[in-house]
C-alpha cells in the first residue's frame, strides 16, 4: 500500500528567510503516515480504528525547501507487528518553474491502531506480505530496537525546565524558551486527541526560537532525533512546550524539547510528560551558507547533558560516514 500527495509551500509555511519550517514538513510527514496506516488497519472487516502516532525515528532534513516549491509526500508501510505499523515517508521538493526535483526528507514513523469505540483499546494490525523473508526479519529487528529505546527514554523523562533570571549570554538559561497552547478541536483526531503532526510543529517552533536566540542568525532544522509520544493529549488540555540547548558543535546545535500536558477540563489527572525529543539546527548566513555556532557556556549541572549531547552527535556523525562510504566507492 502506497500513499502520495502534494502541497505548494506558501509564505505562512516559512521563516523570514523563505525556508520552510521543519515543523511544517514534519506535520505533512505525519499526516501521510496517519492516512496510510489508518487505511491499512481498516482494510479488513472488524472494529473501526484510527492509527495514532507512537514514535518518529531520526529524521534528517537533507535539503532546505523554499516558498513556491511543491512538496511531494509519499508513504509506504514497511513492517507490521501485532499491534503496530512502521511507515517509511519520503519528501521531494519540486521547482514548478524548472521541473527540478530533489529529496528533502526521509522519515520512519510507528503507529498503533486505537478503537473508535474505546480509545484505550489497541486493535490488532492486519499483516502485510513481504517480497523477501529478510525484509520481515529486518523489520522485526527495527521494531524491537525502537521498543527498547522508547522504554529507556520514558525512564529518564523526569527533567523539568525552570526559568532563569538575568542569564548570561550563550548559557542554557539565556536561550531556553516555552510556549503554552490550548488544545482545540482543530488540533485533534476523531478521538478528540491531538494529531502527532500538530505537536511536532509546535515543538519545532520552540526549538527554532531557542536556536535563534542562541546564535542571532537565520536557522534551519537539520535533523530530529527520535520523537517519543509517551501519552495521549486530550482536547481541552493546556500543553507547555519547553526547549533548552543541550549541545553545540562548530556548525550545529542540539535542543531538547519536552511537551507537558495539564488536563484542566473534567479531568482529575495531574500534569504529565506527553512527548520528548531532540532537535538539531544549523546557523546560516544571509546568503544561506553555514556559519559557526557560538559555543554553549555550561554550568556544572549542565555539563552532563552537554556530554550526553556530544555522544549523540558523534554517534550520528559516525553513522553518516558509514552510510556515505558505499556512495564514494561507486
Amino acid at each position: 500500500m502506497v500513499f502520495q500527495g502534494g502541497l505548494i509551500m506558501r509564505p505562512d509555511d516559512a521563516n523570514i528567510a523563505g525556508n520552510v519550517h521543519g515543523g511544517t514538513i514534519l506535520k505533512m510527514i505525519e499526516e501521510a503516515g496517519a492516512i496510510i496506516s489508518t487505511r491499512h488497519c481498516n482494510s479488513q472487516s472488524g472494529e473501526h480504528c484510527v492509527a495514532a502516532l507512537a514514535r518518529v525515528e531520526r529524521t534528517d532534513f537533507l535539503s532546505p525547501m523554499c516558498i513556491g516549491e511543491v512538496a511531494h509526500v509519499s508513504a509506504e508501510i514497511t513492517y507490521t507487528s501485532k499491534h503496530s505499523v512502521e511507515v517509511q515517508v519520503n519528501v521531494l521538493s519540486e521547482n514548478i518553474l524548472t521541473g527540478a526535483k530533489r529529496v528533502t526528507n526521509r522519515a520512519t514513523l510507528w503507529y498503533v491502531p486505537l478503537s473508535l469505540k474505546n480509545v484505550d483499546k489497541v486493535l490488532e494490525v492486519p499483516p502485510i506480505q513481504y517480497a523477501w523473508k529478510e525484509l520481515e526479519e529486518d523489520g522485526k529487528k527495527r521494531y524491537e530496537e525502537q521498543k527498547l529505546e522508547r522504554l529507556v527514554t520514558k525512564q529518564r523523562n523526569g527533567d523539568i525546565i525552570f526559568p532563569v533570571f538575568n542569564p548570561e549570554p550563550y548559557t542554557v538559561g539565556y536561550s531556553q524558551s516555552s510556549l503554552i497552547h490550548l488544545v482545540g478541536p482543530s488540533d485533534c483526531t476523531l478521538h478528540g486527541f491531538v494529531h502527532g503532526g500538530v505537536t511536532m510543529k509546535l515543538m519545532d517552533e520552540v526549538a527554532g526560537i531557542v536556536a535563534a536566540r542562541h546564535c542571532k542568525t537565520n536557522i534551519v532544522t537539520a535533523s530530529v532525533d527520535a520523537i517519543n509520544f509517551h501519552e495521549k493529549i486530550k482536547k481541552g488540555c493546556v500543553i507547555t512546550i519547553s526547549g533548552r540547548m543541550t549541545f553545540t558543535s562548530n556548525k550545529s546545535m542540539e535542543i531538547e524539547v519536552f511537551v507537558d500536558a495539564d488536563p484542566f477540563v473534567d479531568e482529575p489527572k495531574e500534569r504529565y510528560r506527553a512527548v520528548s525529543a531532540f532537535f538539531t539546527y544549523v546557523s546560516l548566513s544571509k546568503e544561506g551558507k553555514p556559519v559557526p555556532v557560538p559555543q554553549l557556556v555550561e554550568t556544572e549541572d549542565e555539563k552532563r547533558r552537554f556530554e550526553d549531547g556530544k555522544g549523540r552527535y558523534l554517534q550520528t556523525k559516525a553513522k553518516r560516514q558509514v552510510q556515505m562510504q558505499p556512495l564514494t566507492q561507486q
